[in-house]
């Protein structure tokens, strides 16, 4: 029997089972070790390595695992993201890029493709956030305009209430990302306005003494009223005047909704945060504490973030955890000690 030396395959074992790819950070081979189909597989995955079809979507995959966004990321998190970047090469791989560029018909494709996992919401948004990654490759590369994952919903619902930023968790993701997103991360986390809002503040908005914004959830019928407080000036001061819009990107322009989240799901991957269930609205949580740990009434709060007045109540315990509550009341009795 002829051996057949196969180079450069790589090995992976994860909880008990081994796995095969052509190389360290490509795709996955199919049957076992010596078998037809094994070498098959692997001479399908040198020939497509070699000569890509540059106008499909298993380019994108294959450019995206060869990118440093990719190599930067821990071994344990590629090993996870080798199968799911597999599963998208092999299910997307023979679309056209293009066809990506048209949200409205490449959504229900995605969903279609998210709902094999729908018995298991988790494992599904998961599936959900490579796919992403990958979009945002692609947007990042110039393929694409825009990224479609942006308008495709979680399966997961929880309850997202006592889910803030500690403070810990805003320095880590800080030290890592870019004076863009820390500047969003800083205001969104002493304004409480949602990242809709944030996109649009511009320096209109700031008069003497508060931000007053209408807000896009109220359909502009309600205002913000933020009064400037003294960490939020500094903020404020600290950030250059480079639009009419007070948040902006890396090129001196106005955010979009979707190169904000791609740039932000970056930022998360980066200082190894992929994994925690935070999202940049928690941050108005965040906001609410500060609020409400510094005494504010639930109608100065409900004033203060355009929340309706009689749900304030529910609001604040939806974003304000038990702890942070509990913290508060005592600061009150130890003042009127």
């Amino acid at each position: 029997m002829v051996r057949i030396e196969l180079k450069g395959i790589a090995k992976v074992t994860a909880k008990g089972r081994t796995y095969w790819y052509a190389w360290r950070g490509g795709p996955r081979l199919k049957g076992e070790p010596g078998t037809p189909q094994f070498i098959a597989s692997y001479n399908e995955a040198v020939q497509d390595h070699r000569a890509p079809d540059k106008s499909r979507f298993r380019f994108v995959v294959s450019d995206y695992k060869r990118s440093n966004d990719y190599r930067k990321l821990a071994q344990s998190t590629r090993d996870q993201w080798g199968t799911w970047l597999d599963r998208i090469a092999e299910y997307f791989g023979e679309l056209r890029i293009s066809q990506f560029d048209r949200p409205e018909k490449i959504r229900p494709v995605i969903r279609r493709w998210r709902n094999k996992w729908a018995d298991t919401p988790r494992t599904a948004d998961y599936g959900m956030q490579v796919l992403s990654r990958v979009a945002a490759h692609a947007v990042k590369t110039g393929k694409i305009a825009g990224n479609p994952c942006e308008g495709v919903e979680h399966l997961y619902k929880n309850d997202r209430s006592e889910i803030i930023w500690a403070d810990a968790e805003i320095a880590r993701l800080k030290n890592t990302c870019s004076n863009e997103i820390a500047t969003a991360v800083d205001l969104a986390g002493h304004t409480g306005l949602r990242l809709s809002d944030l996109l649009r503040l511009s320096w209109s908005h700031i008069s003497d003494d508060a931000i007053i914004l209408t807000t896009g959830k109220s359909r502009h019928r309600r205002e913000a009223i933020i009064p400037l407080y003294g960490a939020l000036r500094e903020i404020l001061a600290r950030i250059p005047k480079r639009s009419t819009t007070i948040l902006t990107n890396s090129r001196r322009r106005p955010w979009t909704a979707d190169g904000f989240g791609s740039s932000f799901n970056k930022a998360k991957i980066d200082a190894g945060m992929s994994q925690q269930d935070l999202h940049f609205n928690d941050l108005r949580g965040t906001a609410a504490t500060k609020f409400y740990i510094a005494g504010f009434t639930m109608r100065e709060i409900a004033e203060t973030l355009a929340w309706e007045e009689e749900s304030v109540e529910k609001i604040i315990r939806r974003y304000v955890g038990r702890t942070a509550a509990i913290k508060a009341r005592i600061k009150k009795l130890e003042a009127k000690e």
